[in-house]
């Protein structure tokens, strides 16, 4: 941007500054109010920033601000107002804009604005400038606390903001094309810092006691000063090069030299010494080209192998989404007296400062008074100035504030936030993925720490080393982080540079653990175990429902003494989930409930109402606990659904002390896993730019799995092999002979393999599980005769038992009816997994996923006051009823599911026992009356039809009226809603419901008594016997109507099949349970309430 595009206010503010005469600036005196200007413009600009854009094009920091501050610093007012606009100006430009901007004139803006910090960052790089600010801060910590007013409280924050902000500033890898051992911007602004004297006051800030409040910016700007160092090239400046670095500069140039020999040796095997005279053009047999005819090879024979269809093909772009991450570290070798002064800086940091200033640093992460994701500088800071200090010497109490199990389970749980949160937050995936590689390497260098001090001469330090390496090993979250990351890792969000830190420490992680356990006998580790909350049934605190009505009544007293006032050390110390845990959210909310149910068990009711409230503040969603404004009665209430609550497993720790080479041999046998070798075997791909170290870690791992374990054949995979063989045609093989050594191996045992299994070449296209290789190597197991399976028998009495009660249950609206068959078999040993599958095998369902069994939370939601009365009014209504339950949950309108209906019915007293409220199968014996309304029954094809009972009492009262039809079973109730049984009611003349008043279908008024005879004949079944006989039948119909009768013939005979067809549907779904009650048992049909509500004697 030009000068001249300028905005005019803008413009004049800048001149207004002053101007610079050779080496003398003039101020001008209005300056210190252009200044303030500049800054109020600062605060008003737009989205492209355009106000810090055109002072960058105008340099007003290289030509003013600079100048003022280095020859006018005396003027503090005006000192305080460039230092202000100053840091304004230098802060990042990904802070200025939030995220790097998508849209291309943003991202314009964007590279903008980074290219005026460039021009800051070099011009900051001055002697004079840091002079001044040194001088400045110097005379500032020179107060006393009680003489320091807020103003240079404020003037030293922005003094470290801005170095803060001008380190920041990342390299121009176009202008700073520098190699090695050569001066950059960022070296000459480091030296500019140690000329000054700006590294001991900040060294100073870092063990000063009176200065902790300024820990954090000290740390961040310690981190950027070692940006691209590393701790190895620190430690060796100065110093000759050790025997050992000789040894690996030497092997490294000869393996470099073998290689380049190597791949000459072939170019001259390839090209002959004369020209032929015979060399053309080759047909190659066998492989179609675009037509039909074989493929004409042009080039030397020599060059076949490398013969692709894909050559000359232009490379398919790769969607964003699934491209490599890429690594972004970049390592430079700044100039050697830079290095000097680095690595003085740090002994001198190790030695005075490094234990305090992470103490500080550490406590403010806890109680959270840093800024979000602040933890990074401190995991970058443990993890350089250890692997300094383990490379110099190995000091352990200079870094003994982060050499602890505390600081290794800090480590694993920003770890396992981080995967989280790369999860979830997809668009900040590469974000949250360069953060948990930060916590992977310090968690790395954790380790490589109590290793060195594993092997010290010093007993005591090798005992703590000791300590260390048994908490570690015993807790259960330390052993499986690796596992865990080996099985996630994904190259589209994680870098080859993390997944070859992963598996370094992995490999060192295992091999601490062999050390450790040589010699031991037995080991003491946690493990974890799903056990089931049911108590033994002779255990004498069984929850009985009358022992948690007494546990109940004591903490409902409880803490209605206390007022649902709760202790603030209560409050505060109330967790209902476990940060550090794997287990995922949902799961981690059943947990939770557990957790208050246990409580209220314990009869400790304030504990249990703190979790319940800390857990509404972390699950809000769902009002699962409760809503936000829960009153202290619905607290109550939600406790005590809680403790009645049937909830699932819990997964509990405990101590297993078992032999340590069993222990060693589960571990290994954790790696055996298709999941876990993947990714080694894309680490093993890059084997020719990897490190000797990495590769034999890899090489290493798979030995495990392969020989140790005896698992070669999950290494028979066609990627595999492809790999290996690329490895042992490379020209430079005899450079990785470990890795040479170990294919040949692989290989050898597949075709010893392949040799009695024919099936192993088809094997090589898929991976295999631990199952699948056992069958490849020991043969092939028929269908159902699987190793360590016994097939579950099933009778033809309980395959019957299970058609008959999934035919009564399979109506119901319960979403998991396996999970209600499972009690009411008569074999209790049946499991889930036997009843899905012979469930599958009979055809009762088509597979298994219509079985599946619903995975959620637990959900428990309070019941008001209007569906509490709801649900009395309706168990009022059915009580009487054969399926009371059924009855209740098709008309609730909340929509409950069986169990949490149940429960409230018993907690509101409706019912003593849980049994009442099964449905009931009705046994009439004969001479004894049912109870109920002595009402007219039919049997299930009635004696007398409902029509031909119309037409007597409208034909003894002489006056006609709608009856409605009432149905009284569930069985009518289905056949009322039929379709096809709606259709024949409407054609035979009954009048559906007029409108929303009416419920039931009606008789109407309009039919004559002979009409509803006639009718009532018709529908009759065909068997005599049933309907009394033919006389019966022809004295009940007059002879005035019988040729009607007798022309309708063929209408009544479709009618009656409409209607057996209609019934028997209805009736199908409950055939199987009334066939064993169908000589005792009576049928309701239908009520026919008259106009003068007439009772009808049963003739029984």
């Amino acid at each position: 941007m030009d000068l001249y595009m300028m905005n005019c206010e803008l413009l004049a503010t800048c001149s207004a500054l002053g101007y610079l005469e050779g080496e003398t600036y003039h101020k001008e005196p209005d300056c210190l109010e252009s200044v303030k200007d500049l800054i109020r413009y600062l605060r008003h600009e737009d989205d492209t920033r355009d106000i810090r854009q055109q002072l960058g094009a105008g340099q007003i920091l290289q030509n003013d601000l600079l100048p003022i501050i280095t020859q006018h610093g005396q003027d503090k007012p005006l000192f305080d107002a460039c230092i202000r606009l100053m840091v304004n100006l230098t802060q990042p430009a990904l802070l200025c804009f939030g995220k790097i901007p998508d849209d291309p004139a943003f991202r314009h803006h964007f590279l903008q604005i980074v290219s005026y910090l460039h021009a800051y960052k070099e011009a900051f790089a001055n002697e004079k400038v840091f002079a001044v600010l040194s001088e400045t801060l110097y005379n500032l910590l020179q107060l006393d606390w009680e003489q320091r007013q807020e103003e240079d409280n404020l003037l030293i924050e922005r003094i470290l903001l801005l170095i803060r902000n001008v380190l920041h500033v990342p390299a121009d890898p176009y202008e700073e094309k520098n190699v090695d051992d050569d001066a950059s911007v960022h070296d000459k602004l480091l030296w500019a810092i140690h000329m000054s004297g700006m590294d001991d006051l900040l060294k100073f800030l870092a063990s000063a006691q009176s200065e902790q409040q300024w820990s954090m910016h000290v740390l961040e700007v310690i981190s950027l000063m070692f940006r691209d160092q590393t701790p190895e090239q620190l430690v060796s400046a100065g110093h000759s090069r050790s025997a050992q670095e000789k040894q690996k500069d030497t092997s490294e140039l000869e393996s470099l030299r073998q290689k380049e020999q190597a791949e000459k040796r072939s170019r001259i095997m390839q090209r002959g010494n004369r020209h032929s005279r015979f060399r053309g053009s080759y047909v190659v047999e066998g492989l179609k080209s675009i037509g039909e005819k074989d493929v004409i090879f042009h080039s030397g024979l020599h060059n076949f192998k490398n013969y692709s269809h894909d050559a000359g093909k232009a490379t398919r772009r790769v969607p964003k989404r699934k491209q490599m991450a890429r690594d972004t570290d970049s390592q430079r070798r700044s100039v050697l007296n830079v290095r000097l002064f680095l690595r003085e800086f740090c002994v001198d940091f190790l030695e005075n400062c490094y234990n305090r200033l992470m103490y500080l640093v550490k406590e403010s992460l806890i109680r959270e008074h840093a800024q979000q994701h602040d933890e990074t500088y401190y995991m970058w800071a443990l993890s350089f100035f250890m692997a300094f200090n383990r490379g110099n010497g190995c000091k352990a109490e200079l870094v003994s504030e982060t050499l602890s199990v505390r600081a290794f389970h800090f480590i694993e749980k920003n770890i396992t936030n981080y995967y989280e949160m790369m999860l979830t937050d997809k668009k900040e995936a590469t974000s949250w993925s360069r953060r948990m590689h930060l916590a992977l390497k310090a968690y790395q260098e954790l380790l490589m720490t109590v290793n060195e001090m594993d092997h010290s001469k010093d007993e005591n330090i090798r005992q703590s080393a000791n300590v260390i390496k048994s908490n570690i090993f015993y807790l259960m979250e330390y052993r499986e982080i690796f596992l865990t990351l080996l099985r996630k890792f994904d190259e589209r969000m994680q870098p080859r540079s993390f997944l070859r830190d992963l598996v370094e420490s992995t490999h060192l992680f295992l091999r601490m653990l062999e050390r450790f356990c040589k010699g031991r006998n037995n080991l003491l580790v946690q493990k974890a175990k799903r056990t089931t909350r049911k108590k033994k049934p002779s255990a004498p605190t069984e929850n009985t429902p009358e022992a948690l009505e007494e546990t109940w009544k004591i903490v409902s007293e409880e803490l209605q003494s206390c007022g649902f006032q709760l202790s603030e050390a209560l409050t505060e110390g109330a967790v209902p989930f476990d940060a550090a845990s794997e287990i995922p959210v949902t799961e981690q909310r059943t947990e939770a409930m557990i957790r208050i149910q246990d409580a209220v068990l314990a009869r400790t009711g304030p504990e249990a109402l703190s979790l319940l409230r800390a857990a509404r503040e972390v699950w809000p969603e769902g009002n699962v606990f409760g809503s936000a404004e829960v009153q202290p009665e619905e607290e109550l209430e939600l406790l005590k659904q809680i403790l009645f609550a049937e909830l699932p497993s819990k997964i509990t720790i405990e101590n297993c002390d078992i032999p340590a080479c069993q222990y060693i041999l589960s571990i290994k046998v954790v790696f055996a896993s298709p999941n876990i070798v993947r990714p080694y075997l894309i680490l093993l791909r890059s084997y020719a730019t990897n490190t000797p170290h990495t590769n034999h870690c890899v090489v290493r791992m798979l030995h495990r799995v392969g020989v140790d374990l005896k698992m070669d054949a999950l290494l028979f995979q066609l990627s595999v092999f492809y790999l290996f063989n690329k490895i042992l045609s490379d020209p430079a093989a005899s450079a990785y002979k470990e890795l040479v050594t170990f294919a040949k191996y692989i290989l050898n045992r597949f075709f010893a393999l392949a040799a009695r299994n024919n099936k192993a070449f088809i094997e090589l296209l898929f991976w295999k599980n631990v199952g699948a290789v056992r069958e490849m190597t020991e043969g092939y197991s028929k269908d159902g005769d699987g190793a360590g399976k016994k097939k579950v028998i099933w009778t033809p009495e309980e395959e019957e038992e299970l058609r008959q009660l999934y035919e009564e249950h399979k109506d119901s609206e319960d979403p998991d009816i396996v999970e209600t068959l499972l009690p009411l078999l008569s074999n209790t040993n049946r499991t889930r997994r036997h009843v899905v599958a012979q469930m599958v095998s009979m055809g009762l369902v088509d597979s298994v996923k219509d079985l599946k069994k619903e995975r959620k939370g637990t959900r428990i939601v309070l019941w008001t006051e209007d569906q509490e009365q709801e649900l009395q009014m309706l168990f009022e209504e059915y009580k009487d009823s054969e399926d009371i339950l059924g009855n209740i949950l098709k008309h609730l309108t909340a929509k409950r599911s069986r169990a949490r209906v149940v429960d409230k019915i018993l907690s509101m007293g409706l019912v003593s026992d849980r049994r009442e409220l099964y449905k009931k199968r009705r046994r009439n014996t004969a001479g004894k009356s049912t109870g109920m309304v002595r009402t007219e029954i039919y049997p299930r094809w009635q004696k007398k039809d409902k029509r031909k009972l119309a037409a007597d009492d409208r034909e003894e009262d002489g006056v006609s009226h709608p009856v409605p039809l009432v149905p009284l079973t569930e069985e009518n109730e289905d056949a009322m809603e039929n379709k096809s049984f709606q259709r024949l009611l409407r054609k035979v003349g009954i009048r559906a419901p007029a409108d929303e008043q009416e419920s039931f279908w009606r008789i109407p008024a309009t039919l004559s008594i002979y009409q509803l005879r006639v009718l009532a004949t018709s529908l009759n079944p065909l068997k005599e016997n049933e309907v009394g006989g033919p006389a019966e039948s022809e004295e009940s119909v007059p002879s005035s109507v019988a040729p009607q009768q007798e022309d309708e013939g063929p209408d009544s005979q479709e009618l009656r099949a409409q209607a057996l067809r209609a019934l028997l549907l209805a009736r199908q779904r409950k055939r199987s349970a009334e066939d064993t009650n169908s000589e005792t048992s009576e049928k309701h049909t239908y009520m026919v309430v008259p106009d003068k509500n007439k009772i009808t004697e049963d003739p029984t």
